[in-house]
């Protein structure tokens, strides 16, 4: 398949068609499972993404269970995306206290870039791909959407019939409509050092300290190959990331080899504080992973979420297509199961958040915490 970024006729010629029964707004995991599920069942589909094909998202790169369950149906992971150690358990690290709690929760350990190019490659050639292409605005029309884009400083107006918003945590589709409630957005930063072979243990570590900044969410670190990833998670409006992110390093090297620096990256990650947060979408407009605000708020995982989400969001533009029910009634009625989940994960978080829930499991007995780790 050729993709926007390379040269071929579809970079060339980006606005040659401007009528399509689908545009999907962002190349993560849920725009392109919807944008295939949709051109698998013939639906012209057109997929835009404001940077840059192939992208780099700031991401730990870590595929949990139902992610590795939802991809063995697709196609199976190539090995250079698999990363040294190719498995990672998580391990709650209460820092203060000294406490580790290795769990039984395992991810495979990809690399985050070469994960998403991979996806790429799975979409069918029926569909086109535009990158560098910036969601403007969508209006209702006659029997469809009309979607105002621009790329390369040139405004094209695209007719749909439905349109799928799977542009991340800050979604311009989701801001495009104010009524719909909006939401705010963790900030992170990864720094990527140098390490030694066999220099860290195989876990992602999830660490927490009561010591770094109130504002400070927690840290992670998860080895990757020849190098080894530190994040760090800061709760929404935090000033001064930077400085913290640094702070929190220097503490880390008191008990990790690490090496020189190679790179630095920032992102954002929504904040899901209630279900109210979850959005399907609104009459030909659906929504699909952090854009929709589907996405865990207790462990901050989304790969798998946005997989399942913009599959059923593919879905139901296709079941619609078909036959004479709404898209979106099909759409929000496939969401029950993630909802409820997401709703689980927000009762206990509270607790798992606070001071007192942090030293509660860290006091836990280790199989107990495995198990509440699976399970939130």
């Amino acid at each position: 398949m050729e993709t926007a970024g390379t040269p071929n006729e579809t970079t060339r010629q980006p606005y040659a068609s401007t009528d399509y029964d689908l545009v999907v707004v962002g190349a993560g995991p849920a725009g392109i499972m919807a944008a295939r599920e949709a051109a698998q069942a013939g639906l012209r589909t057109l997929l835009v993404e404001s940077s840059s094909l192939p992208r780099r998202k700031s991401c730990g790169g870590m595929l949990n269970e139902y992610a590795q369950r939802f991809l063995e149906e697709v196609a199976p992971l190539p090995h250079g995306m698999v990363l040294d150690p190719a498995w990672v358990n998580f391990r709650y690290y209460d820092w203060d206290r000294k406490i580790k709690k290795p769990c039984s929760l395992r991810f495979a350990n990809v690399d985050r870039a070469m994960f998403d190019e991979w996806l790429l490659g799975l979409l069918p050639d029926r569909v086109d791909v535009w990158d560098k292409s910036t969601f403007v605005s969508c209006a209702d029309e006659e029997c469809g959407v009309d979607v105002q884009l621009r790329r390369d400083g040139r405004e094209a107006h695209v007719h749909a019939r439905w349109v799928i918003g799977a542009d991340g945590a800050r979604s311009a589709v989701r801001r495009s409509h104010p009524s719909w409630p909006q939401t705010q957005c963790y900030t992170t930063v990864q720094e990527y050092v140098t390490i030694q072979p066999g220099a860290i243990e195989p876990y992602f570590d999830c660490i927490y300290s009561r010591h770094i900044d109130p504002a400070y969410g927690y840290g992670y670190i998860v080895p990757k190959g020849e190098v080894a990833i530190i994040g760090s998670v800061f709760f929404p409006k935090t000033k001064g990331v930077t400085t913290m992110h640094e702070k929190a390093i220097e503490v880390w090297r008191q008990r990790y080899q690490f090496g020189d620096a190679v790179r630095r990256e920032g992102g954002s990650a929504i904040q899901v504080r209630s279900a109210n947060d979850i959005i399907s979408g609104e009459g030909r407009v659906l929504m699909a992973g952090e854009a929709a605000g589907i996405m865990s708020p207790s462990s901050g995982e989304g790969i798998s979420f946005a997989l399942n989400s913009g599959k059923l969001a593919g879905q139901a533009v296709v079941r619609a297509a078909k036959g004479t029910e709404e898209a979106i009634t099909l759409y929000d009625a496939s969401l029950g199961p993630i909802r409820k989940n997401i709703r689980r994960r927000l009762f206990f978080f509270p607790v798992m958040n606070s001071d007192w829930g942090k030293w509660v499991g860290g006091s836990m007995p280790t199989p107990i915490i495995s198990k509440v780790t699976e399970w939130l």
